[in-house]
């Protein structure tokens, strides 16, 4: 008999870590390989992790609602001997299992004060990988770091809380104790006057709901706050007149809806435009990659699908390849898998520039966050009647519509972007059915 290791999988790309939100098994159950073990939320999806190995559940390790990084044994199984065996991680790459903290508390590691090297289990020197990077980032001493997981490791998100309170731990900055305390001014480096961010602590009362954050919710949460911290956030919009547009796609809808079984939407014309921009401005379709910028090949666009408790970003693959109607036919299918629960992680990767319908909700103004890592994300706003002055000085009333980017200030400038979005306005303004076809 042999014990074998299930660890935590890198299901998408840029992941570093998941939380188990429901075992399929448990100690004692027969498995066969391939079978599903668990769910696991990553990346804003749930998948399942497959046994690698035949044979029996010997212990679950890592508990229902906990998150550890990617590497992290997660379970075990007893073979018969003889079956694959999966790489497992060293010390030195994968950190092991973290206890998520209360959601009114923060983690250990935010108290940033120790100005020499803090007390430690035997294993608050295994770093992972995302906490070596994080902290070579942002010049992190992790000699000075009091890690809030299991034997005082230090998780990404210690680090997280760090960089959020501004009160970077650096060799540079250590004072010897016993110093007066006027000499320990003079010798510490300046420190920041930003004091740590506080979770809130919120009284309740009768009536009050307590709503536990899920593992979707978090990883939302997170994606966000990186992106939110890392990219310098600018923002742009411009109206465009797509009367023509509404008028041509209110021509067919009905006849579409009939011969083709799913909806035709303006959506899909924004999406299209959007991608065909993007071919003849390809520094929109760009990545920040610290010490360069990556300009993707592949058009592939992000959409928005939002469900009652948290928004998923599927993918539309090679948008720029295809036609309205297999656009809208994308768009059907992507959303009709997120309501229903069956899109695979797969088809949330490899985005590289986001277009987010918010005129479903009614909005006719609003700023995105950008999906990291991407360098911008258009939201496409509600079409309203406007009264507008025509050529001659004649008022008219004109389907009209705001589109406003977000763009990250390291990759994109304001250039280049104002010039994309005139091309993408003059595509929507110049949709007739004499030139524009669905198919």
């Amino acid at each position: 008999m042999a014990i074998e290791k299930i660890e935590m999988p890198k299901l998408g790309e840029s992941v570093t870590e998941g939380t188990i939100e429901k075992w399929l098994v448990k100690p004692g159950d027969t498995v066969n390989k391939y079978d599903p073990l668990a769910e696991v939320n990553t990346d804003k999806v749930t998948a399942e992790i497959p046994s690698s190995f035949e044979g029996t559940i010997k212990e679950i390790i890592v508990q229902e609602g906990e998150t550890v990084e990617v590497g992290v044994v997660v379970c075990t199984i007893e073979t018969a001997g003889g079956g694959e065996t999966p790489s497992v991680a060293t010390d030195n790459e994968v950190a092991a299992p973290a206890k998520e903290e209360p959601a009114n508390e923060m983690p250990a590691a935010r108290s940033t004060k120790p100005a020499t090297p803090v007390a430690k289990g035997a294993g608050a020197a295994r770093y992972s990988p995302a906490v070596m990077r994080l902290a070579q980032e942002h010049g992190i001493d992790l000699s000075l770091v009091q890690g809030s997981g299991k034997e005082g490791r230090i998780t990404r998100k210690d680090l997280q809380a760090i960089i959020a309170s501004g009160e970077i731990p650096t060799a540079h900055a250590e004072v010897t104790s016993a110093a007066p305390a006027e000499q320990q001014q003079t010798q510490a480096s300046p420190q920041p006057t930003s004091k740590p961010v506080e979770q809130p602590s919120i009284p309740t009362a009768a009536g009050d709901i307590e709503i536990p954050v899920t593992g979707v919710r978090r990883a939302i949460a997170s994606n966000m706050l990186r992106s939110k911290h890392e990219a310098p956030h600018a923002w742009t919009m411009i109206e465009v007149d797509v009367t023509n547009l509404v008028q041509y796609r209110d021509s067919l809808k009905t006849e579409f809806k009939q011969r083709e079984g799913f909806n035709l939407t303006y959506f899909a014309f924004f999406v299209k435009a959007v991608s065909q921009a993007l071919k003849e401005f390809p520094m929109m379709n760009s990545m920040w990659a610290g010490d360069k910028i990556i300009q993707k090949k592949d058009i592939n666009i992000s959409i928005a699908v939002a469900t009652e408790d948290a928004l998923y970003v599927p993918v539309i693959k090679h948008a720029d390849e295809k036609t309205i109607k297999g656009i809208g036919r994308d768009i059907n299918d992507l959303a009709s898998k997120v309501r229903s629960g069956k899109l695979k992680s797969e088809e949330m990767q490899g985005g590289t520039f986001t277009v987010n319908n918010t005129g479903s909700f009614g909005s006719v103004q609003s700023m995105g966050i950008i999906n990291y890592p991407q360098a911008a994300i258009l939201q496409v706003e509600s079409i309203v009647k406007r009264p507008v002055i025509m050529d001659g000085g004649m008022i008219a009333a004109r389907d009209m519509v705001n589109l406003c980017l977000s763009l990250d200030h390291r990759v994109l400038d304001g250039l280049v972007a104002g010039r994309f979005l005139a091309r993408v306005k003059e595509i929507l303004e110049n949709i007739t059915p004499a030139n524009t076809s669905i198919y």
